[in-house]
């Protein structure tokens, strides 16, 4: 073959620092569009972006050139740079420094995209970490309750 080629669908997710909700209505969108170019400028595709106050799911088509952890240190690192510009209310603001990824196939992207876009339906029903330990369930990742809230 002389061309290398990837379908690499990641959904990640993350938290603010210890939860707090700090991802107010006045920055959501526009800090979900910040993501997303962010991921555009390493030659990634946002399928989806959503959450609430205190995490955020992507749906994310991984490049082939770029690691998954440096691609999540930059959107993490660039867009708490960004936020903080935003108002006083955001000079605090910090992600939690560990991240949950899970690979999917083509046939679960219409699944977790629909997910992603239910989050505030989602959340009235369950925690972010009741959410979060049912992923790592799923998709057998084992972990350690004491530090996953770091």
């Amino acid at each position: 073959m002389s061309q290398s080629l990837a379908s690499i669908l990641i959904h990640i997710i993350f938290s603010t620092k210890m939860r707090r909700p700090l991802i107010q209505n006045d920055v959501i969108k526009d800090l979900h569009s910040y993501m997303a170019g962010i991921s555009r400028a390493y030659k990634g595709h946002v399928h989806e972006i959503g959450g609430i106050e205190d995490h955020v799911h992507i749906l994310l088509s991984l490049p082939r050139t770029v690691t998954l952890s440096h691609l999540i240190e930059e959107i993490k690192k660039s867009s708490s740079v960004w936020i903080k510009t935003k108002g006083k209310f955001y000079n605090d603001f910090a992600w939690q420094s560990g991240y949950g990824a899970f690979s999917i196939g083509q046939s679960n992207f219409d699944a977790v995209r629909m997910y992603i876009q239910n989050q505030k339906e989602h959340h009235k029903k369950m925690t972010f970490q009741d959410e979060l330990r049912a992923f790592l369930n799923k998709y057998k990742i084992a972990y350690d309750e004491k530090h996953l809230w770091d």
